[in-house]
This record gives C-alpha cells, sequence and structure tokens, in this order.
C-alpha cells in the first residue's frame, strides 16, 4: 500500500468515526468490489476491506537497524524447576529495587538454580550477579556477536576472546589460584583497555592481595587515569605501603586531615592516648574533612600520628560523632590492612550494641565467620535490626532457625506483626526480607509458620522471599 492509499484510508476511517459513508472516497477497485451491495452492506464490505489492508499491508516493517542475536547461553547450573517458577517471579515482584532483586537470584543461585530469563536477566552492567551469569552479563553486551565466551583458561593469546564478564570471571579465580599468572595478565593485556576496564581489572587484584604485587600496583602510580591511580595506591596501603610523603604544610591532605583530628589522653593512671574528631566551625569543614577521609589512607593517617594502624584504630573514641565514626570505618575498608581491619572488627563486636555496626561498612573485607557472627550479634538484640539490612557481601541461606530464637528477635517480630503500627509493619516487611535472603530453606520454613501463627497473611506479600527460600529444600 503506497502512501496515497494509506492516506485514503485515513479518510475512510475519519469518515466512518464521524458516521458518515465512505463509498466515493474508496479506491476503485474497492468500489468493484461493493458496488453490487446495498448502501449500508457497501460499507460493511468496505469496513472489511480497510481491516485487512491495515492487518496485512500496513504491519511494521523491522528496522534496519535490527540485528540478529546469538543464541542465549547455556549456564552452569540448572533452570530453576518450572513448579517454583510462580513463587520466584512473586519474590522478584516483591523486591523493590535491584538490590533485592539480586538477592532473590543469590538465594536461588545458593542452591544450586538458576533463574529462567523470561523472569529476570543481568544488565551488560551488572557486576553483582553470581558469576555463574557472566555469559548472560557478556551476551547482553555483546550486540555484535562476532566473539563468544570461551571455556578455556584464560592467557594473553585468547583475552580477546573472552568477554569483559567472562574475562573477569576467569581473572577473580585465576587470582584466587594463581595470582601471579593473573597479575602478569593484567598487566601485559589490561593496559590497553580502557580506563573503566582498567580500573575493573585491577580492583580484582584485591583477591589474593600480596607483596609480590607492589612493583606493578607502584607502576600504576604514572597511569593515564586518575581513578587507576587512586584504586592502585589503596590498594599499596592495604599491603603497608605509604603513599606519596607529603610536604607536612597546610596543603598537604594528610596533614589537613590530622588536623580536623583531636589527639588526647585518657585514664587516671595509666595514661594511654585517644583520637576523637576535633569540633569543627562550619559545615564546610565537615564536608572537607568526609572528602580528606575518602582520599586518605589509614597507614598514611597513623603514620602522621606516629603510631600503627591497630593502634590508631584502637584509640579511636567511637560514639563521640556517628558520622565521623562512619567515615573511619570506611578509609578503614578501603585502605587499611587485613590486620587492621580484622582488629577493629573484633574490636567493635566485642563492644556490641551500636559500635558494632561500624562493622557493617567492612562487610566486603571479613571473612565468612566473622560476618556470621556479627549479624547474630545484631540478631540477638533487637534495638538494631534495621541495619541488616545495610549488610554488603553476604552469603545467603546460612542462618539457623537456633539463631533466630537465641535472642529477642522472634519474640519483637511476633509483637510487631500482632500489632496495628503500620511504621513498625513496614519494619518488619524489609527484615522478613533480609531474612529470606540469610535464612536456610528450614529456618525460613519454621519462620513463616511463626509470623503467622502471629498474625500475618499466610499470603502476604512480604513473605515471598522466605516462601521461596522454603521451597528450595530439596528436589
Amino acid at each position: 500500500m503506497n502512501e496515497i492509499e494509506q492516506t485514503g484510508l485515513a479518510t475512510m476511517r475519519d469518515c466512518w468515526i464521524t458516521g458518515g459513508t465512505s463509498f466515493d472516497l474508496a479506491p476503485a477497485a474497492w468500489k468493484d468490489i461493493a458496488a453490487g451491495a446495498n448502501p449500508d452492506e457497501r460499507e460493511r464490505r468496505l469496513l472489511a476491506i480497510a481491516a485487512q489492508a491495515l492487518e496485512i499491508a500496513l504491519r511494521p516493517a523491522a528496522p534496519k537497524t535490527l540485528k540478529r542475536r546469538p543464541p542465549l547461553p547455556e549456564l552452569a547450573l540448572p533452570m530453576l524447576p518450572e513448579r517454583l517458577r510462580p513463587l520466584l517471579r512473586a519474590a522478584l515482584k516483591q523486591a523493590a529495587d535491584a538490590r533485592s532483586k539480586s538477592r532473590v537470584v543469590a538465594v536461588v543461585a545458593s542452591r544450586g538454580f538458576v533463574l529462567h530469563p523470561m523472569d529476570w536477566m543481568p544488565a551488560a552492567s551488572d557486576q553483582t550477579s553470581p558469576d555463574v551469569y557472566a555469559p548472560w552479563i557478556d551476551w547482553q553486551a555483546g550486540v555484535d556477536g562476532e566473539k563468544h565466551t570461551s571455556r578455556e583458561q584464560l592467557t594473553s593469546q585468547n583475552w580477546d576472546e573472552f568477554y569483559p564478564a567472562a574475562r573477569r570471571t576467569a581473572l577473580a579465580d585465576m587470582r584466587r589460584t594463581a595470582p601471579a599468572v593473573a597479575r602478569q595478565l593484567i598487566e601485559t593485556r589490561g593496559s590497553t583497555e580502557p580506563a573503566e576496564v582498567r580500573l575493573a581489572l585491577i580492583a580484582l587484584m584485591h583477591f589474593g592481595l600480596g607483596p609480590d604485587d607492589v612493583p606493578f600496583l607502584k607502576s600504576l602510580s604514572t597511569d593515564r587515569s586518575g581513578k587507576v591511580r587512586e584504586l592502585a595506591g589503596r590498594l599499596l596501603a592495604r599491603l603497608g605501603q605509604h603513599g606519596q610523603p607529603g610536604d607536612g604544610g597546610p596543603e598537604d591532605p594528610i596533614s589537613e586531615l590530622a588536623a580536623f583530628i583531636a589527639e588526647g589522653k585518657s585514664g587516671f593512671i595509666r595514661r594511654r592516648t585517644t583520637y576523637t574528631p576535633a569540633k569543627l566551625k562550619s559545615p564546610a569543614q565537615e564536608r572537607r574533612r568526609a572528602e580528606l577521609f575518602e582520599t586518605c589512607n589509614l597507614v598514611d593517617l597513623a603514620a602522621r600520628f606516629g603510631v600503627t594502624e591497630s593502634d590508631f584504630i584502637g584509640a579511636w573514641q567511637f560514639g563521640a560523632d556517628n558520622n565521623v565514626d562512619i567515615l573511619v570505618a570506611r578509609m578503614v575498608a578501603a585502605s587499611g590492612s587485613d590486620a587492621a581491619v580484622t582488629h577493629m572488627a573484633d574490636t567493635l563486636v566485642a563492644e556490641g550494641g551500636k559500635p558494632a555496626l561500624f562493622v557493617l561498612h567492612l562487610m566486603p573485607r571479613l571473612d565468612s565467620r566473622r560476618q556470621r557472627v556479627l549479624i547474630r550479634v545484631i540478631l540477638k538484640d533487637t534495638q538494631y535490626l534495621g541495619a541488616l539490612s545495610l549488610a554488603e557481601g553476604v552469603e545467603a541461606g546460612w542462618l539457623d532457625w537456633a539463631d533466630l530464637t537465641n535472642g529477642k528477635t522472634l519474640p519483637a517480630l511476633r509483637t510487631a506483626v500482632a500489632g496495628n503500627d503500620d511504621a513498625v509493619k513496614r519494619g518488619v516487611d524489609q527484615l522478613l526480607e533480609t531474612l529470606g535472603f540469610l535464612a536456610t530453606a528450614e529456618a525460613a520454613e519454621k519462620l513463616i509458620g511463626d509470623v503467622v501463627a502471629a498474625g500475618m497473611a499466610p499470603a502476604a506479600p512480604s513473605l515471598a522471599l522466605l516462601r521461596l527460600n522454603a521451597s528450595l529444600a530439596g528436589p
């Protein structure tokens, strides 16, 4: 159908819409078909022809930019059984954001399954999904479809045959088993990659980070990307390597940050050094202090006061200013040595209460044992349950029923469910989602029964992840 015919058809349609007849407006060929009938039948015949024309002749054509994609790669784990997909879709629907959805995906992966692509697909920029989804991430990114994801060992020769996500996964695995080989690959092939890719590759060096990495990381001090230089500096700081020495003057960042910290003494008999946030005069100074905590390294700051990292952390007076405490925790997580991170975590967990919550900022640097200890500490005391949602990098599906019954969490949940406070109920929904991620299948099933007995509707959407978790107990 040409443009003139399309315009004529539009005129006929307008005529019908206004209640008129369109026989005189129809193309000659259409008139021949309808001419032998009475006026009403003629209009019906023309309408039928027009409908056929719209269905056949005006069917949208695929744009010329449309390209045929390669088949979706098969993943290493089996697909979630069909009978469980409704529970999965309910859990994904209840998940409010990408972070919550990634937790649903993590729970399923922890039980040995992957999701159906019609239920969920990782984005091309996704870097938080389980490693098993790397082929799909690359499929999303590989619009041209010219490369293929290799299952072979990553080498300098086949570097270009790997898509970025598969390459990152291979390098991360290699850093855990053969860190020197992975470092050499990053050094020889990563240098030609764009800055954002280089940054992601250098970040992988936190796996298996050791003294042998120091020469390469120091060589990045001349990298053309400021973000790469900053990341390399923080990795070096984790190894106890100091940054470029400053002049000690007011323009030196370490000296400037130290000026925002008050050094004092405590104790009547055995005097010991303490560090507390200095009282500032303006919001601008507070912003500047926050910037310096984000850019300076712990080892350099501790050296500025003439102490070790652990001595500085041990002397810091947590509780004087929560905002600054968080900045200190983030600086330790970003640039502290492994020993400093574990020292801070163990000290604060032993202290308990609110100071223990600052350990949440160290979670990605902690081993799974310490992560579990902290979460169990929080669950024992209901005062800070809301903070559990902040935990990052925690494994899914390990929290036992005994962990929930060994404290005040369960009685508090029952009381909140039975109450009428809407704000408290929203907090319950958030906690149930977090517990749905952390719990074992057995604990999830028992928790559902417990809160339903307390008054929650069995079909409540907030139980969606717990129901999915419980259903993944076995075949």
